[in-house]
C-alpha cells in the first residue's frame, strides 16, 4: 500500500498579485514599477540598481535564498537613503522558512544579523502579515 502524501501544517500565503491580477514575485521596498524610471538631468540615484531592480549590494542574498527556495518578496541593501538601515531581505513562509533561510545563509557564509518575525500595522490599526525579515551585517559587494 503507497503512503499517503503529506500536506503541509501551515501553507504558504497565496503570492501577491497587482491591480491586473498578475503574481508579483519579487518587489524592492519603495521603489516605483521599472517602466517608471526616469532619468533627471543632473540627478544620481544613491545606490547602483541593476536589470532587475534589485539593489546590487543584497542581489547576492536575493539570489541564494531563491535557489533554495525561500519565497522572497521585497530587499534593500539598507544605509542613508534606503529604506531599511541595513541590508534586508523580506520573505513568506510559514513558521519552518525562518530556520530554512538561516541554514541557508549559513550553508553559504553569509553575514546575518538578525531573524525577525514581522506583523505591520496597517491604517486603522488593523495587523497584516506575519513575514519574515532576515538582515546582514554588511551589503554584499
Amino acid at each position: 500500500m503507497k503512503p499517503k502524501a503529506l500536506e503541509p501544517l501551515h501553507p504558504a500565503p497565496a503570492q501577491p498579485r497587482d491591480a491586473q491580477g498578475q503574481m508579483i514575485e519579487h518587489t524592492v521596498r519603495n521603489q516605483p514599477p521599472k517602466n517608471e524610471w526616469r532619468v533627471l538631468p543632473g540627478k544620481r540615484y544613491e545606490s547602483q540598481i541593476d536589470r532587475e531592480g534589485l539593489d546590487v549590494g543584497i542581489r547576492r542574498a536575493v539570489e541564494i535564498l531563491q535557489a533554495h527556495g525561500i519565497e522572497t518578496m521585497q530587499s534593500c541593501e539598507g544605509g542613508p537613503g534606503h529604506s531599511y538601515p541595513e541590508p534586508t531581505v523580506d520573505f513568506y513562509g510559514g513558521p519552518e522558512a525562518g530556520w530554512r533561510a538561516v541554514s541557508v545563509c549559513l550553508a553559504h557564509g553569509l553575514p546575518m544579523m538578525s531573524l525577525r518575525r514581522v506583523w505591520d500595522m496597517l491604517d486603522q490599526n488593523e495587523l497584516t502579515g506575519p513575514y519574515w525579515e532576515i538582515t546582514f551585517r554588511h551589503p554584499f559587494t
